[in-house]
């Protein structure tokens, strides 16, 4: 089962969502931190030296594109949103999604102004970086958290918005001038990660948006415009990608549902140019949505490995399913990834450092196999 098409540019045929299991070294540095026994000037150089090895790992382990595994950040999504003008982050409040059989930490974000960019973002910082541990000649993906999760998981504590859907008028402009801000950084691999998107999954989640006073059926369209508009005019080198997934934290999730009610505006109304997603067990249905791409140019790049448990999959059952999506997709459109990341937040899924990396050896032999090494 392979096929002679090249892949040179990303998604790569064996990719990865982005963070990595937070090895103890830096764990044990942020406690310190947070307790006032180091300065942040010296938790940066560790964090410093451990993304280094962390860079080194993912080469090592057969990944031709690195991330920074979200080192520096305690939530994959909290700390970025909080560093945009207008919103604040809020320590003992339960701003976050219910997880299934965990308790999560009491933590949440609060609008309490006019939402915007002023022109720094620590993140920026933070890309800058892992470029320069990387090198020129290592392709470096950067991750972001959608717009939608400002709509999504943001409190409304002010009068200058209405309504949570106002959010959007100044979200969008916020994130088009920070990406353009990326790219002249140096970004040209950025995935945005949105989870929001389960609100459309089921019947149930549906419900939820028209309890808290939204219309499910124009706010997908919402929810489309603010990914296509902080992409806007994007330079032709800057590839754009976005990851959905139902809730990763400590190996759990927050909810189930097919892609089948939102496939149409997924698949062939986003102006990215691939889909990192869920597609590990029975909570995110079938293949069929795949049927919703109109475009030859968006790769599908298919979570078919968990990143919640240490078990390797059968590789004939994941060659099996690539089949499978392929009756939906040619398989030149398609990819192999882990389902989401290794560690959404710092405390990390239920597995080893060891057990991560063989999951992604797992993921890069199957790929061979299936497109063939040198298309990798």
């Amino acid at each position: 089962m392979t096929t002679s098409v090249n892949k040179t540019r990303a998604p790569f045929r064996a990719d990865h969502v982005g963070s990595f299991l937070r090895p103890e070294a830096l764990k044990e540095a942020r406690v310190k931190f947070q307790q006032g026994e180091i300065s942040r000037d010296e938790l940066t150089r560790i964090e410093d030296e451990e993304i280094r090895r962390l860079v080194e790992a993912q080469k090592t382990n057969g990944l031709r594109g690195v991330t920074d595994g979200e080192f520096r950040r305690s939530w994959w999504h909290l700390d970025f949103l909080a560093g945009l003008d207008g919103i604040e982050f809020r320590e003992g409040e339960n701003g976050t999604r219910k997880f299934t059989g965990v308790e999560v930490r009491p933590v949440g974000i609060k609008v309490t102004g006019k939402i915007g960019y002023s022109g720094y973002h620590p993140f920026i910082d933070h890309f800058k970086k892992l470029k320069e541990i990387a090198g020129d000649d290592t392709t470096v993906k950067f991750t972001i958290p959608s717009p939608n999760l400002v709509f999504g998981r943001a409190a409304l504590e002010t009068d200058f918005y209405d309504k949570k859907e106002d959010f959007y008028r100044d979200v969008i402009p916020a994130y088009h001038a920070l990406i353009r801000d990326l790219y002249d950084a140096g970004c040209r691999y950025l995935q945005i990660d949105d989870t929001a998107w389960t609100s459309f999954f089921t019947e149930e989640e549906r419900d939820k948006l028209r309890k808290e006073g939204s219309d499910p059926d124009q706010l997908i369209h919402q929810f489309a415009d603010a990914i296509n508009g902080a992409i806007a005019d994007r330079p032709d080198d800057l590839l754009v990608t976005m990851h959905i997934c139902r809730g990763n934290f400590r190996s759990t999730f927050f909810t189930s549902g097919s892609y089948e009610d939102a496939g149409k505006i997924i698949f062939g109304g986003l102006d990215v140019d691939g889909l990192f997603l869920e597609f590990d067990d029975e909570r995110s249905g079938g293949f069929e949505p795949l049927r919703h791409v109109n475009r030859p140019d968006l790769t599908v790049v298919l979570g078919l490995v968990t990143s919640k448990h240490p078990e390797l999959e059968n590789e004939e059952a994941v060659k099996a399913r690539i089949r499978e999506a392929s009756e939906y997709l040619p398989l030149e459109q398609l990819a192999l990834s882990p389902q989401c990341g290794f560690a959404s937040t710092e405390e990390g899924n239920n597995l080893t450092e060891d057990e991560q990396w063989a999951k992604i050896r797992h993921v890069v032999k199957i790929a061979e196999d299936v497109w063939g090494k040198d298309n990798n």
